[in-house]
This record gives C-alpha cells, structure tokens and sequence, in this order.
C-alpha cells in the first residue's frame, strides 16, 4: 500500500520509485474517478511570478472541489509576521499550502510548522512538480521510463536537481552538460546517485561540459532558460557564457532519431532553443506544460 495522506512535496528525493509510479498512474486516471474535496481550500502562495505554476493548480484544485485562494507577494510572509504564526494561521483556513517561493529553506520552513500537506510548486533548488509532469510526459511518448537517457543542456540550476533525482527514482540515464561554473550542486549528484543505488535503478548520471557528447544517443532532449527568475541582471554575461550551448536542430540531430525535446517553459527563443527544434515535431513542450495540470491533481487528490 502507498501511503501519500497528508504529506508533503519538497523535493522527489522524498517519494520511492513505487511512489512515482503510482503518481503518474493516478494522473492518468479518467475523470470519473477523481476524488471530490468539496469544502476544501488550498492557499497558493506565489512569492515570485507565475503562468503554468498557478493556472494549472488552480484548475486542478477546481476539478477536485477544492477552493484555491491565490495570495501574491504582499499577501502572505510579507508583514514582519514569523513564518511560524503566518503557517499557524493558514492551516486554520485551508487543507493545503502550496508554495513558489525563492530559497528552497523557506518552503521547508513551512512544512516544519504546519500541519496541513505543503507542496513546492518551485524554490530556486528544486522543482519537484515539473519533474513529475516530465516523468509523465516521457511516459507518455515513450511508453516506459527505464533505460531511457535524458540529456539535459544548459544551466545545472532546479531543473538540473530535478532531473538528477527523477532520473535516479525513475532508471533514467542523465547526462547533463553545463559550462564551467554552471554545473549542479555537486550534494544533489551525490544524492541522485546515492538514490539510485539504493533502490538498484540501474540510473547512471554524468557531468559533461560538451553539449554534443551529452545528447548523444539520448531519447529525451531537455533545456531550461540560461537566466532564471532572479537572475535578469545576469542575462548578458549568461549569453556569453552560455555560447554553443543551444539546442538547435544541429545537436538534435546528435540525439536518438525519435528523441523527443522537452522544456518546462517559458523559453526564450533563439537563445537556450532555436525555433526549429522547439517547434518541430520532436517537441512535446504543451503536452508537457498540461502535464502540469495531470501530475499536480494526482499529488493533491492523494495527500488529501
């Protein structure tokens, strides 16, 4: 049996890969056999900005019977009030807290207090909804996970943690190219290969500096922004240095002829991916953004 009732989502280093699984199963449950929470509320708390993040929690919670309550900046954790009595309070209102916010303590702050399932919907360490919408994707189009090789290209921010771990969970290879200076945290490669030894996934994870080397063979094409919210002051210096590593239809054609290329948006064209590729057949990047929607309902219905 699993057991997901009233736990939290801070990083996929916390579910098995059993647990994976059963989520991407629940998200392709027909609608029929959703669960109703009717009565219920969640808070949505967005410290920084979002499309996909909110509209597909809100229209999730909606599906679901829950009242989503959607608070900005300057509505929640912004008036000289403790984290602990903010958290206090709004467990006395909703079932649920979902939280996009920046340093990826803040989101493990408030699951330390409250008593009510905590779901990160993004911290600048990790964005475990998104790797579960990709895993769901990947599936989808692939038809199983294990023994796949995802190369991701580009900047070894909370998308490239995600990966790692989801690779790990999931017997995904993972290679990712970085430039110097840019790589992951070397204690999230740590702790993929660690998970993935410990549950014999069979998942290797690689750090390459040469784009070409990585999506070699790969099944799945993955990049992400070079510049990431917080990060636009560095955007000129970030083009510099992310020289050579766009994906374009040249390095694609390096992958697997029937890889498929995935970001989790928005992209910035011409950049981290040139049209030819992001709107080419290979790309999957809308069945992915509605993935969002599927794996994040299927979290819900469950801890709930």
């Amino acid at each position: 049996m699993h057991t997901f009732k009233g736990r939290d989502l801070l990083t996929l280093a916390e579910l098995t890969p059993d647990e994976v699984a059963h989520v991407l199963d629940v998200a392709e449950e027909p609608a029929d056999k959703r669960p109703e929470f009717e009565g219920a509320s969640a808070a949505l708390i967005f410290m920084k900005p979002s499309l996909r993040t909110r509209v597909s929690f809100e229209a999730g919670c909606v599906q679901l019977g829950i009242h989503p309550i959607v608070m900005g900046p300057h509505d929640a954790f912004s008036r000289h009030e403790t984290v602990h009595d903010t958290v206090k309070v709004l467990e006395r209102y909703v079932e649920l807290i979902v939280l996009r916010t920046f340093a990826h303590s803040h989101v493990e702050e408030v699951a330390e207090h409250a008593s009510v399932p905590v779901i990160n919907a993004l911290t600048d360490e990790y964005h475990p909804c998104q790797g579960l919408a990709d895993l769901l994707t990947i599936r989808q189009h692939k038809g199983a996970l294990q023994g796949l090789k995802l190369a991701y290209v580009g900047d070894g921010n909370n998308m490239a943690h995600t990966y790692l771990i989801a690779g790990a969970l999931a017997g995904i290879d993972v290679s990712i190219a970085s430039p110097a200076g840019y790589e992951p945290q070397a204690s999230v490669v740590e702790q993929a290969r660690a998970i993935a030894a410990r549950y014999g996934t069979g998942s290797t994870l690689q750090l390459l500096g040469d784009p070409a080397a990585a999506v070699s063979g790969a099944d799945v094409v993955v990049t992400d922004t070079w510049a990431s919210m917080g990060q636009e002051e560095e955007h000129a210096r970030r083009l510099q240095d992310f020289a050579g590593y766009s994906v374009d239809e040249e390095l694609m054609s390096r992958a697997d002829p029937s890889a498929i290329f995935m970001h989790c948006l928005p992209a910035h064209r011409g950049e981290e991916v040139a049209d030819e590729v992001i709107d080419s057949a290979a790309s999957v990047v809308f069945d992915e953004a509605e993935n969002r929607l599927h794996a994040q309902r299927a979290w819900i219905s469950l801890v709930l």
